[in-house]
């Protein structure tokens, strides 16, 4: 499932964005400061990043020059009120792949971030590993050298975050965020149980790597010994 993050400090537009893009199957996260965008996108993969450059704590071309500057090229639209040339250019020119003027028509915004997926598909890689591991997240398939096995949406997400961590703990609440949104409802234990079922999952593989838990903080992964 596409994942989107909305940064925008109106709580009404931020609302009506995500609910247009999450009607066509697209999951969202909405933030309304560049602080805790910056926390968000440490934690999660999104696929495309939605920017108002009007923000409590800064101007969003800041938070994009950042990520541009450590070579992260995810797809940025900016949505903002600012619409003279001067700024639209200044965008473009810091890294923004689009740029959309307020107000605007739902349909062309929706339309318009689904072209950039399209756009920016061939480079997003596919294909994540940790020691004998190795993921396809379009195949939501996790390897263990021939031996495979599917992953739910939730447990691919998981996996590939602490994959990216490479054996650093990962917060709990990083890990339920990427696997199911910043802002959704769910048990104290859903994040336990999905950890259970992947650990299950490398036993039936017999990988060399375990998840481990560190009590109050988070999970990581690690290489058993004599693997």
């Amino acid at each position: 499932m596409p994942r989107v993050l909305i940064v925008e400090d109106h709580p009404r537009m931020a609302q009506a964005v995500a609910a247009a893009l999450q009607a066509q199957g697209m999951a969202c996260d909405t933030v309304a400061t560049l602080g805790h965008a910056a926390v968000f996108l440490e934690t999660a993969r999104y696929d495309v990043l939605i920017l108002d450059r009007g923000l409590p704590d800064g101007d969003g071309l800041s938070l994009l020059a950042q990520l541009r500057a450590l070579r992260q090229s995810i797809p940025c639209m900016i949505l903002t009120a600012r619409d003279a040339l001067g700024d639209r250019v200044s965008g473009l020119e810091t890294g923004a792949d689009d740029y959309l003027a307020k107000p605007f028509e739902m349909a062309e915004m929706v339309a318009r971030v689904k072209a950039l997926m399209r756009r920016n598909q061939p480079w997003l890689p596919d294909e994540s590993s940790f020691a004998d591991l190795k993921v396809s997240a379009q195949a939501s398939t996790l390897f263990v050298g021939a031996a495979s096995i599917t992953l739910s949406p939730s447990e691919l997400q998981i996996i590939l975050t602490l994959m990216r961590h490479e054996g650093k703990v990962v917060r709990r609440a990083a890990l339920e965020s990427a696997a199911w949104g910043a802002f959704s409802e769910i048990t104290p234990k859903a994040l336990d149980v999905a950890i259970h079922r992947l650990r299950g999952k490398l036993g039936v593989l017999q990988s060399g790597v375990s998840i481990i838990n560190t009590k109050g903080v988070g999970y990581a992964l690690a290489v058993l010994p004599n693997t």
